[in-house]
């Protein structure tokens, strides 16, 4: 979801803001956050979970930023948000549930419609990018503590084997 919100915050902005805009800068740069963010923590997180979780709390606070721009957006332009029981906003969220979706499957939605209704189906793609995100911190947070990271893990294999060879010498 993260290489959607990505690809559809560059589309988006392209339409609603002038070439060079710090706006648009800033949007896109924490979409790109988002999404590198997610991908990093997810390759580290065989050898750091405590990186993993680092790492995935800021690409949700990144998603979070870029979900209060797009809200910004709306409310500065005198457009509407979107209620989350709206229809149109419960169509969105279900496009997730499809095989093979990818930025294609919302790309109808962001680049051809109004503004609006592209940054509606931005913020509803963002909300439940960052429902996901908060679930997964919390499973992390658990396994950590119950678990530890790579490094408390290496420390119980050494005590054991050390434990094992005095028992051995005894």
């Amino acid at each position: 979801m993260a290489e959607i919100i990505y690809d559809g915050t560059v589309a988006f902005c392209k339409r609603a803001f002038p070439a060079k805009s710090r706006t648009a800068e800033q949007m896109v740069h924490a979409a790109r956050s988002g999404k590198q963010n997610i991908a990093e923590g997810s390759a580290d997180s065989a050898t750091s979970k405590k990186l993993e979780l680092k790492l995935t709390g800021v690409a949700r606070a990144s998603l979070v930023e870029l979900l209060l721009d797009y809200q910004d957006y709306l409310r500065q332009s005198g457009l509407r948000q979107w209620s989350k029981d709206e229809e149109r906003a419960v169509f969105i969220r279900k496009l997730s549930y499809r095989p093979h979706r990818c930025y294609l499957t919302y790309k109808p939605y962001i680049e051809d419609k109004s503004l609006e209704t592209s940054a509606n189906v931005l913020i509803c793609v963002l909300n439940q990018s960052t429902y996901l995100l908060n679930r997964l911190l919390r499973r992390l947070e658990v396994d950590f503590l119950n678990e530890g990271g790579f490094t408390e893990r290496l420390y119980r294999e050494r005590s054991k084997r050390r434990k094992e060879a005095e028992a051995e010498d005894s």
